[in-house]
């Protein structure tokens, strides 16, 4: 299995450390099984929006980087919404703001949160671009 270098703060580490016999072992078991669950949260959110609108909220997080305490409801619909109003990626995408943020406001915090990591995630990825956005949407 491919080793993976996690930072951790000290409350995480105290915690793996009480509830596994060792670090590595909650680690081992909490990483494979987080990344799953995203995964799965992802492809069932996406479900929900059409590929206009994922092009907006893709293209709302370019060059953003996601700290935990921006990680909310709230952060991503601030987010689309001033890329909508500022520069119209919603038009430019085909999308309805209206029926956007709609949908939006109908997610919880946590599936906010995995639709930002997603949407940022395209970025950063050494497998996709701007050109790469269709297939991105449609696979990941």
């Amino acid at each position: 299995m491919p080793q993976v270098a996690a930072r951790i703060t000290n409350d995480q580490e105290k915690w793996l450390k009480d509830y596994f016999r060792t670090k590595s072992a909650g680690a081992e078991f909490i990483l494979p099984w987080a990344v799953d669950t995203f995964f799965r949260a992802t492809m069932q959110i996406k479900s929900q929006f059409s590929a206009p609108e994922l092009k907006t909220i893709v293209e709302a997080h370019k060059d953003i980087k996601l700290l935990p305490e921006n990680t909310r409801l709230d952060y991503l619909l601030l987010r689309t919404r001033d890329a909508c109003e500022v520069q119209n990626l919603h038009l430019k995408h085909g999308a309805s703001k209206t029926s956007l943020e709609a949908k939006l406001k109908r997610l919880d915090d946590t599936q906010a949160t995995a639709l930002m990591v997603w949407a940022a995630a395209f970025w950063v990825s050494k497998n996709c671009s701007a050109e790469s956005l269709d297939e991105y949407i449609k696979q990941y």
